[in-house]
């Protein structure tokens, strides 16, 4: 159908109807869509009937507004301004693909359209269109070259593409155009300069962004920022006297940072093990109460040196009073050696400290106060649940408990003893008393509730957390709001071991939204970090975007999900609940209530025998006390089989979809490579045969490939040699 033109009145009020859209007034747009469709001969107006279905489906009224934009398309296919509606419709249902189709029908009508062009361009940057974005951007640059955003965005566009040098040129043709008093302190123009250095060095020209960072010093805001890119660019064009400088006054201005400290290590250059040493010996006498420069020697001692910084160093903070001091150390203990010295000298300390309340019966000086035992206890109950041996770590814990019931550090080591130790559930009750002791803290309220739901105990753990939830909601409703993940992939994975399968995938599934949403919310930023020059974060956030689902969050939630899609693929559920319904059918109301009390009374059995065997199951593991891994969250070593063997044991099925069978292929090629799976686990054992929970995946597998190989699966799955690491399972 040909386009029908409107006259001027018609034509006043369908710029009206624009306008209305644009100040969200939609009520008063759709009492002049109604003008102008009442009159007969515009009564088919494609381009009113667009607006006036984007105007309902601003409304909430989508199956009419799409009914009605798709009327009007039919009726003038060659209005820019029908396909654009279209589009922005699309792009309302997150349809962007099908939206950038509507935006390149109406650029055919109407090229040099501004407004579609940018919608064009956020959408492209939105699907990681690079290519197609370069180009829009560069027909944005050609028609408003005056305008910064186009110039900034054709530059990003090229930095995107990793074209950097381009993107350079782009940036300096650009910044020659600000004009900006070498004196005046802007912070858009700063942050420009910073984007533009940041270009130049992805690029490899390290001496064209040291010699841009020193022209342009005065004019970045950012000072910080300035001389800890000096001290990198210095280090990479081999200035190291001057790189040394930098990274010392860095030094000055905070002393706890560690990377200042691996900084001048590489400018300085040290021969040995002593020089490494001096760098961090010049820094204690600078500044004596650092702890930063005390702790780094430590991972490059050994020895009589190690022991005499660590000596030093564990004095200062038992002295202090810092309960951090073992996540401190932490990463030592994959040393034997260094953990067999922390032993000797905090062993001592307490040993000392009890009888004349020094660290040394030698010592001169005066008396350490009653904390600092207390404080030597509490690490000593943490190094001995890290080596494996609970019950020694339980009595040091116990001792600082009698001595200081009210400090809850000592409450949550507790917990975690117990949790590593294999008993969740008393583990959980430790973690209530932490609570109990300051309820206002909200650290601890969430430890708590974590736990709780490890011992799965979902109501508990509910009303633990509506302490600190908005009151009128339920806790779980609000949880879900500010994407509270760690609480739902913990409730997925208690509800996955009590096998209520339903409420663990929902929970996933809530997961799985918050990243989209995460994903669709940088949508607000493409052109708020082009209006506000925030390029480099910008920049940050897409490559952040990119790499969203791979965040342990999303990991875990898959993980749970599909572990059960497969459980119920090989054990599907029973059509008994299905076969209750429908001889329900018939019941009168008398008969179905006394039905329904029935299997109430049968669920609330099989929930009691459950219950039951799970507290049989926790006291056999309390009284082998088996210690879960040392690391608070999960245990190292393999907890599954090994699903690439499993792959190519199902793709040997003859009922699999083709579609499915491809897929597999293509994995198992990429799996696998030239090799065949029992070649692939052989290789697995021997790269790992020195750790339990490996050996035992391993040994599954060879017993899955070859029931056949029975005795061996079982002899490398029983053998127990003291050099095996992760002996401990669950």
């Amino acid at each position: 159908m040909p386009a029908v033109s409107l006259p001027p009145k018609e034509n006043a009020l369908f710029k009206r109807i624009l306008r209305c859209y644009e100040h969200k007034q939609y009520r008063n747009g759709l009492k002049f869509c109604k003008q102008i469709l009442s009159n007969p001969k515009f009564a088919e107006h494609g381009e009113t009937l667009a607006m006036k279905g984007l105007t309902l489906n601003c409304l909430g009224k989508k199956e009419e507004a799409y009914e009605l934009v798709r009327r009007g398309l039919r009726n003038d296919l060659k209005s820019h301004v029908c396909w654009h509606v279209y589009g922005l419709l699309q792009r309302s249902d997150k349809k962007y693909d099908e939206a950038i189709k509507c935006y390149r029908n109406a650029l055919k009508w109407d090229k040099d359209n501004l407004q579609i062009l940018r919608d064009l361009s956020l959408l492209q940057i939105q699907m990681r269109d690079l290519e197609g974005y370069r180009e829009t951007r560069y027909q944005l640059l050609q028609l408003r070259p005056a305008q910064r955003a186009s110039w900034i965005g054709y530059a990003i566009a090229y930095h995107l593409l990793e074209d950097y040098e381009m993107a350079a040129k782009i940036l300096e043709e650009f910044r020659k155009t600000q004009q900006t008093s070498p004196d005046k302190v802007d912070y858009e123009y700063s942050e420009l300069l910073l984007y533009q250095n940041q270009v130049l060095r992805e690029a490899g020209l390290y001496r064209e962004a040291l010699e841009h960072l020193c022209t342009y010093e005065k004019q970045i805001c950012d000072k910080l920022a300035v001389e800890e890119t000096k001290g990198e660019l210095l280090l990479q064009l081999c200035r190291l006297e001057d790189a040394a400088d930098v990274y010392r006054g860095l030094q000055e201005r905070n002393p706890e940072n560690w990377a200042y400290y691996k900084g001048l290590e590489k400018a300085l250059k040290p021969a040995n093990m002593l020089e490494r040493l001096k760098i961090y010996e010049e820094t204690w006498t600078k500044y004596p109460r650092g702890l930063v420069p005390r702790r780094l020697p430590l991972n490059f001692l050994s020895g009589e040196k190690f022991k005499e910084c660590l000596d030093k160093f564990l004095r200062m903070n038992f002295s202090k009073g810092c309960p951090p001091v073992f996540n401190t150390l932490r990463s030592l203990y994959k040393d034997k050696e260094k953990v067999a010295i922390i032993e000797e000298l905090v062993v001592g300390y307490e040993t000392s400290l009890k009888s004349c309340r020094l660290f040394n019966p030698n010592d001169d000086g005066k008396e350490e106060p009653p904390t600092t035992l207390l404080w030597v206890q509490y690490y000593l109950a943490q190094h001995y649940d890290k080596i494996g041996q609970p019950s020694i770590a339980l009595e040091y814990i116990n001792t600082a408990i009698e001595s200081t019931p009210t400090l809850i550090e000592l409450f949550l080591v507790k917990a975690k003893i117990y949790k590593h130790a294999g008993n969740i559930k008393e583990a959980a009750r430790w973690m209530d008393e932490a609570q109990a002791l300051d309820t206002a803290d909200r650290f601890i309220n969430s430890k708590c509730a974590k736990y709780m739901l490890k011992a799965n105990l979902i109501k508990e753990a509910e009303e633990m957390c509506s302490k600190f939830t908005r009151e009128g909601t339920s806790a779980v409703e609000n949880l879900n709001e500010m994407q509270c993940m760690w609480f739902q992939t913990e409730c997925a994975q208690a509800y996955k071991a009590m096998n209520k399968f339903g409420e663990a995938l929902k929970k996933c599934h809530e997961i799985e939204r918050h990243f989209i949403e995460i994903t669709d919310d940088q949508f607000d930023f493409h052109t708020y970090c082009m209006r506000k020059i925030t390029l480099r974060s910008y920049v940050d956030l897409l490559k952040l975007e990119d790499v969203l689902r791979q965040h342990p969050f999303y990991f875990k939630a898959a993980r749970i999900a599909i572990e059960i899609y497969l459980k119920l693929h090989d054990n599907p559920l029973t059509d008994e609940n299905k076969e209750h319904e429908a001889d329900t059918a018939n019941m009168s109301d008398k008969e179905l209530k006394k039905l329904r009390n029935k299997q109430r009374r049968a669920q609330k059995k099989a929930q009691l025998e459950e219950e039951k065997k799970n507290a049989e199951k926790e006291k056999q593991q309390r009284n082998q006390k088996k210690k879960k891994d040392d690391d608070d969250e999960e245990i190292g070593g393999p907890k599954e089989e090994l699903i690439p063997e499993k792959l190519a044991k199902v793709c040997e099925s003859k009922d699999l979809p083709d579609t499915v069978r491809t897929v597999l292929k293509q994995e198992m090629n990429r799996l696998f490579g030239a090799t065949n799976p029992k070649n692939f686990n052989e290789t697995f054992l021997k790269r790992n045969s020195d750790s339990l929970p490996h050996r035992l995946s391993a040994a599954k597998m060879v017993y899955y490939l070859d029931p056949s190989s029975q005795k061996r699966a079982i002899e490398l799955a029983t053998t127990l040699d003291e050099s095996l690491t992760n002996r401990n399972l669950q």
